[in-house]
């Protein structure tokens, strides 16, 4: 007996199926809604990371927000960001509201001391003794930042908004696999775990990989221009970067350290700045560059006297985006740099977690 196919049984055509279906919707997004979403991408692109924090300076990412928005509504935004982008599993904390970033006079660099200045800072990071963090230990940073948020523009003026000044507490493996990152309000409470089977690389370094790094200015800064090839505005600006995002939440042997600023004083275009001043308030010397695509200058800011690494700052000096010259985009100051032997153990509280 033959038995013959039912319609159910049959292949349905395109043209079948077309019938069949009903007709697609058009969604659409607000203008709002758009940036809102695109913000919450950026974020969870930087939350899956390997490294951290931004173990580079990101590119810059202005939202664009029309009049009228009101500071309730601005915050209702940033909120929705932490709770849908937060990284963690953990309930996250509101997010505080930005805050207009602060303007500064901008003081010329000058090359006039760059080779003498540098050979300060390089001698004594080689006679500054480095913790060795071994096996079962953390290197433990604990910074005060803040970041750009947003550039609220509308006919009459335009205002840069960025993060209030906060505390951010970050403890890593000496080989980079295990970590804790803890910022109030910009992450869970609590924090979250920045556990990485990533390999290390210059965009994301472990101490055991910075201790297989050349201690030769030359050589150094070559394997820099080869690794990040392609990357960044132009190669001197990315080579830059990366050596100061080595700097930034990192614990780097004494003799690397000597070679890193030696082999960023060979980049063209840097300069020392005699006046500047980190998140926390302290007034240094900076080694800086201009981004001639972005118009900000990145100044790495260490102590007059003991040419100690106090932290970083980012001032645009030329107006790019209507960000006006003067305009502080970023601060950091590093408070504290240690081993300890837990995670989330802090320096002086050995034997009690954070």
């Amino acid at each position: 007996m033959i038995r013959k196919k039912s319609r159910r049984e049959e292949s349905l055509d395109h043209a079948e199926l077309a019938r069949l279906l009903p007709a697609p919707g058009d969604p659409h997004l607000s203008l709002d809604r758009h940036l809102l979403l695109e913000e919450h991408l950026m974020n969870e692109i930087q939350h899956t990371a390997p490294a951290p924090a931004p173990s580079r300076r990101p590119a810059r990412r202005l939202l664009l927000i029309g009049v009228p928005v009101t500071a309730a509504a601005l915050a209702g935004a940033f909120a929705f960001t932490a709770l849908t982008g937060s990284g963690g599993s953990g309930p996250a904390a509101a997010t505080p509201p930005p805050v207009e970033a602060p303007v500064v006079r901008i003081e010329p660099g000058s090359t006039a001391q760059l080779a003498s200045t540098v050979e300060h800072i390089a001698a004594a990071a080689s006679a500054r003794k480095t913790p060795e963090p071994g096996p079962g230990q953390y290197i433990y940073i604990k910074s005060m930042v803040s970041f750009l948020c947003v550039l609220h523009t509308d006919a009459d003026e335009s205002k840069t908004l960025v993060q209030p000044l906060h505390i951010r507490e970050v403890w890593n493996s000496p080989d980079g696999k295990q970590g804790w990152l803890d910022e109030p309000g910009y992450k869970p409470k609590g924090g979250i775990t920045l556990d990485s089977d990533v390999e290390s690389s210059l965009n994301g370094p472990s101490y055991y990989y910075l201790k297989t790094l050349p201690t030769d200015p030359d050589a150094l800064l070559k394997k820099i221009y080869e690794e990040t090839k392609g990357q960044g505005n132009s190669p001197d600006q990315e080579a830059f970067t990366t050596v100061g995002s080595l700097l930034r939440e990192q614990l780097a042997p004494a003799k690397l350290n000597a070679a890193l600023y030696r082999a960023a004083a060979k980049i063209p275009g840097v300069v020392v700045v005699d006046h500047a001043k980190d998140a926390a308030g302290r007034e240094g010397i900076a080694l800086a560059r201009v981004d001639q695509q972005s118009g900000d200058r990145t100044e790495w800011i260490f102590d007059r006297k003991t040419y100690a690494y106090l932290g970083s700052r980012g001032v645009q000096v030329k107006q790019v985006d209507d960000v006006k010259p003067g305009t502080v985009l970023e601060s950091t100051a590093v408070l504290e740099r240690a081993v300890v032997d837990a995670q989330k153990q802090r320096p002086g509280a050995q034997g009690t977690d954070a």
